[in-house]
């Protein structure tokens, strides 16, 4: 939701986006998925990894703008059709997944092939740690940094509705000012609404149920059977 916003804004303001990498697989590799996350995120996030291998080669061979373009299509196809047409975790991490996407681009369906290359972690890994040391480590997604190599970065914002072009502008001023006040380091609730994504049935005119997350996970009801 945060990267539709975010297009909103640049399609109103001359700015560039550099779309940079982080891994939330890479990011929790110490930990035990069963034990701290609900079922299935392990595997979202190591699809999430094996895309990121795929935006890794498409932008070493046909550069940053390409990767926007891969990230939104990529994206649109998990998160904004009907749950009943979205593949569950695992599926986005197969070339069967990827390799459309990539002819709608107009992008070689060759790069499906980045899926296995486990060498590029290397390059997702550094971008991820350096994205942490802007940030502190007790953070997760999404990152943004402001007027880089110098400018502040900041986690979030999360949002769960996507506002109006004109409120874009207006929230996107306000997170700057933010951002811009010196010593400033955090607004934060674990009371989330679900994001108004078809995939997770919530549409564009209804807001979704809050949920109460922890560690960037939606937290696991008691058993008191």
């Amino acid at each position: 939701m945060t990267s539709k916003w975010v297009r909103q804004v640049q399609a109103q303001r001359d700015y560039t986006v550099d779309w940079r990498f982080i891994s939330l697989r890479l990011l929790n590799a110490h930990l035990d998925y069963d034990a701290h996350f609900p079922v299935g995120y392990e595997d979202g996030h190591t699809a999430g990894l094996r895309l990121l291998r795929v935006a890794s080669a498409v932008r070493e061979q046909h550069g940053r703008e390409a990767v926007g373009r891969f990230y939104q299509a990529v994206s649109g196809k998990i998160f904004d059709l009907p749950p009943e047409q979205t593949e569950d975790g695992a599926g986005r991490g197969r070339p069967e997944f990827v390799r459309p996407v990539l002819e709608a681009l107009g992008l070689p369906a060759t790069l499906a092939d980045a899926l296995e290359d486990t060498g590029r972690d290397v390059e997702i890994q550094a971008e991820t740690d350096e994205a942490l040391s802007l940030t502190g480590k007790d953070v997760g997604t999404p990152i943004l940094h402001f007027q880089p190599p110098t400018g502040v970065a900041f986690f979030g914002p999360v949002i769960s509705r996507l506002p109006s072009d004109a409120e874009a502008a207006q929230l996107w001023d306000h997170v700057v000012g933010l951002a811009s006040f010196p010593g400033f380091a955090e607004l934060k609730r674990s009371l989330r609404e679900l994001p108004q994504l078809r995939a997770l049935g919530v549409s564009e005119e209804e807001a979704g149920t809050t949920e109460d997350w922890h560690g960037g996970s939606r937290r696991q009801a008691a058993d008191r059977g």
